[in-house]
């Protein structure tokens, strides 16, 4: 659980009873002149940034993170422990950190943390070093950013793991695609709250599908379809919120078309080589007792809250008349 942080020389508070005006103060960073780059070498560095390094955008950010009520972050340290740069521009301070340092005071946070990862290649010569970004208490004016020696910044960084298990409440972030596998055992080890994007297939992989099985997390509320590459150009991936803070009211259950199994159209329906039901276009029967394959999509609108359970930690790859099709999840009613 998060530690109570005492920091006077941090911290500054007003102390007259009057209605108080908390200004934000922008951090200094150093500009692209005064780190002695130009536009194309920016450019040309993030062309050497691995393709899964994708960045969420602040409106993706808005629209999930809107849907939850604000009381859940209330007195609250909020990690971000896959963050892009907290920087004086907004266009350059990664959208995780940004949607939480405006609504700070609305939210009553009580802390921030966000780690950057250095990485391999340093796109804005800030040193290949990882560091960590804090903001304190209701009251406070200022930011502090720090450079422990030797820190990479990394998620499994010992600083990282410690901070995680330490002081963060809830973690909220887009870990990289690439180390999807590692940052979900970590963050489910933990048994930290947390609200993260990832691949919108991981409910039918292998690596994830116990994770739903057992009740650690579900579907958040919405796709993310667009991200932006270390260029800032617009870049197609499925992506998906996932989380295991509570749903309430989820918007996607329309989507679910339960009813009888004789009421579902026929060419929604069928049965494979082994004679395992299939159902497509959100058809999921309300009366077939025996187990049944579906797709990723009634997942993540919700199915298993509706009295029905994942029965295998595996993907299931029906055959029809010989040939694997795409991969599915069984269930059944409860």
């Amino acid at each position: 659980m998060a530690k109570n942080e005492s920091e006077p020389e941090n911290r500054y508070i007003k102390k007259d009873d009057k209605k108080q005006i908390v200004k934000i103060t922008k951090m200094i960073a150093p500009s692209l002149e005064e780190r002695g780059l130009t536009q194309k070498d920016v450019m040309q560095k993030a062309q050497k940034v691995k393709n899964d390094e994708f960045y969420t955008r602040y409106e993706d950010v808005v629209r999930e993170l809107d849907m939850y009520p604000k009381s859940i972050w209330k007195n609250k340290v909020v990690f971000c422990n896959c963050d892009d740069a907290v920087n004086s521009s907004d266009r350059n301070t990664s959208a995780f950190a940004l949607y939480f340092l405006r609504n700070f005071n609305v939210f009553g946070l009580k802390k921030l943390i966000c780690t950057h990862y250095a990485g391999n290649i340093d796109l804005l010569n800030q040193e290949q070093k990882g560091y960590i970004f804090t903001k304190y208490g209701f009251n406070e004016i200022d930011k502090k950013k720090e450079y422990p020696n030797n820190y990479t910044g990394s998620f499994d960084d010992p600083l990282s793991l410690k901070i995680l298990h330490e002081e963060a409440d809830i973690v909220c972030t887009n870990p990289p695609f690439s180390r999807s596998i590692d940052y979900w055992r970590t963050m489910i080890e933990s048994g930290k709250k947390f609200l993260i994007v990832s691949n919108i297939a991981i409910v039918l992989t292998v690596s994830y599908v116990h994770y739903f099985k057992n009740n650690k997390a579900w579907a958040g509320y919405n796709d993310v379809d667009w991200f932006l590459s270390p260029k800032r150009e617009l870049t197609r991936a499925s992506g998906y919120w996932f989380t295991n803070l509570p749903i309430i009211n989820r918007p996607k259950y329309r989507q679910l078309k339960i009813m009888p199994l004789k009421d579902i159209p026929e060419k929604y329906k069928r049965n494979d080589d082994s004679k395992m039901l299939l159902v497509d276009k959100g058809y999921i029967p309300s009366d077939y007792k025996k187990p049944f394959a579906v797709s990723t999509r009634p997942i993540l609108n919700g199915l298993l809250e509706k009295g029905y359970m994942l029965i295998e930690d595996k993907e299931y790859y029906p055959y029809i008349n010989g040939k694997k099709c795409f991969a599915r999840v069984l269930v059944k009613i409860m």
